[in-house]
């Protein structure tokens, strides 16, 4: 059948209409939020490259990760850094670490809520590469023996997820070994699967003091022109024993996500990274369009192509637009 038997405006109607013939849901039990937690006492900083973002410390962090579970949002992400820096980047383990204290922070206030650290060394490391250099190169399995002690003290500190973002060989397996060895068997692995060497993570390395000193990281993040190969990174992390796998960022490797939703039985991961927040923020200020509009459209194109779970700056003003 077509016209006039088959009218498709009839299910755009009004409102309730639209809501009861809606394909996609989008809830704010799909959001994580990300912090960004820096040493110190009574510390909320604006982060002049994200708009709306702040640097706490673990004192002023548990606050708000307080109010986040207030609304609804289940969990959040926690970036660290450090007030000194080496060639190992050993803050990432220490068990005074940024992250160690603010995890042990929060669960005295939100003990509900979800905490996820970011397992890296990027931002510990005088070089700020993702791991061990040896000669000018990243030495792969040197580094994960590291990742594996950033990830058991988070665990240790009562981390619920740690999320490896290194993308080096054989990390997820290194992190589960040393998690099952010393009885962190609830513990749950959300790896950085298909991690892109993307141009819009500029905002965030602004914000977590995270670029490289030299060079790039094109010689362990992927290549954007590269979708096959996310399947077989995505395939790996889980046979190693990863629980969550993470595409990032989100718009651009929205069939990145498609095809891992069709592909695997696990839950997917998308993160809507701070270069895709910021063009949306700074396109909104010039009057160029309405952010809160925007903003959903956004997050419903990264759940229609099947992100199960979206890492995203904008959960806590989604979360208050979604109860109305």
């Amino acid at each position: 059948m077509s016209f006039p038997e088959i009218r498709m405006r009839r299910l755009r109607s009004s409102d309730a209409m639209r809501r009861l013939v809606r394909e996609t849901t989008l809830s704010v039990n799909n959001l994580v939020y990300p912090l960004f937690v820096k040493e110190g006492k009574k510390i909320k900083e604006p982060i002049k490259s994200m708009t709306g973002c702040f640097h706490f410390s673990p004192d002023t962090v548990a606050k708000e990760a307080a109010e986040v579970f207030s609304l609804g949002i289940p969990a959040v992400l926690l970036f660290g850094l450090p007030d000194k820096k080496d060639e190992k980047g050993s803050q990432a383990w220490a068990e005074d670490g940024v992250v160690q204290q603010t995890v042990r922070e929060i669960k005295k206030t939100a003990t509900s809520l979800l905490v996820i650290t970011d397992v890296c060394l990027c931002g510990y490391t005088s070089k700020g590469h993702c791991g061990i250099l040896k000669d000018g190169r990243i030495d792969n399995d040197a580094t994960c023996e590291l990742l594996a002690k950033v990830a058991l003290s988070h665990a240790q500190a009562g981390a619920d997820i740690v999320a490896p973002s290194d993308m080096m060989d054989g990390r997820v397996k290194y992190i589960r070994e040393a998690l099952e060895q010393n009885g962190f068997y609830e513990t749950a692995i959300m790896a950085y699967s298909a991690k892109y060497a993307s141009a819009f993570y500029g905002p965030f390395r602004d914000a977590a003091d995270s670029a490289p000193q030299f060079g790039d990281r094109k010689g362990y993040q992927m290549d954007p022109a590269n979708g096959n190969q996310a399947m077989q990174e995505i395939a790996l992390d889980i046979e190693e024993g990863a629980d969550i796998v993470m595409i990032k960022p989100a718009l651009c490797f929205l069939d990145v996500i498609y095809r891992a939703k069709q592909r695997f039985d696990c839950p997917i991961a998308a993160y809507n990274v701070s270069g895709e927040y910021m063009m949306l923020n700074k396109a909104a200020e010039a009057g160029l369009l309405d952010r809160d509009a925007a903003m959903l459209e956004t997050l419903y194109s990264i759940k229609r192509a099947g992100a199960d779970i979206i890492i995203t700056y904008f959960a806590k003003e989604t979360s208050k637009l979604l109860r109305r």
